[in-house]
C-alpha cells in the first residue's frame, strides 16, 4: 500500500518535473548575423559578425559554437566561445589553402552557463560561396 508521504512525493516530483518543462520554453537564445557577406574570393577570411537574442536583447556571455563545413561535407572547424560583454560576436575563418565552392557556416547559441539544462539550442546557418578569383 501507498502511504500519503508516498503519494505526496510523488506529487510533488510531478510538480518539479512540470516546471522544469515549462522552463525550457523560457531559456531560448538565438545568434543573430549582422549583414552577412555571402561570397568571398579564395584566401580572403571570412568574417561573420553578429549578436545573441536573449529576450530580444543583446547578452553577454551566451556560449556559441561556430562549425564550418567544406564543399565536400566534410567539417573544416568547429568552435565555441561566448559573445562578448555586449553580447555581440565576431567569427573568422581563413580560406586560404582551401578549395572554391559553397560552405555551410552554423552557428548555434548554446545559452547562459545556468541555464544549459534547460536550454533551447536555435542555431543560423548561412551558405558562403568561395570563389577563386572576381569575375571581370
Amino acid at each position: 500500500k501507498l502511504n500519503t508521504r508516498q503519494i505526496s512525493l510523488f506529487f510533488l516530483l510531478l510538480l518539479l518535473c512540470g516546471l522544469a518543462q515549462n522552463s525550457k520554453a523560457t531559456h531560448i537564445s538565438e545568434p543573430i548575423l549582422s549583414e552577412p557577406k555571402t561570397e568571398y574570393i579564395l584566401g580572403e577570411k571570412i568574417v561573420l559578425n553578429g549578436w545573441v537574442s536573449y529576450n530580444d536583447e543583446p547578452t553577454a556571455d551566451v556560449l556559441l559554437n561556430f562549425k564550418v563545413i567544406l564543399p565536400d561535407g566534410a567539417t573544416a572547424t568547429e568552435q565555441s566561445y561566448p559573445s562578448d560583454s555586449s553580447g555581440h560576436f565576431t567569427f573568422e575563418f581563413d580560406t586560404s589553402g582551401q578549395i572554391p565552392g559553397t560552405y555551410q557556416v552554423t552557428i548555434t547559441s548554446h545559452c547562459l552557463e545556468i541555464h544549459r539544462p534547460f536550454c533551447t539550442y536555435k542555431n543560423q546557418t548561412i551558405p558562403i560561396k568561395v570563389i577563386e578569383s572576381n569575375p571581370r
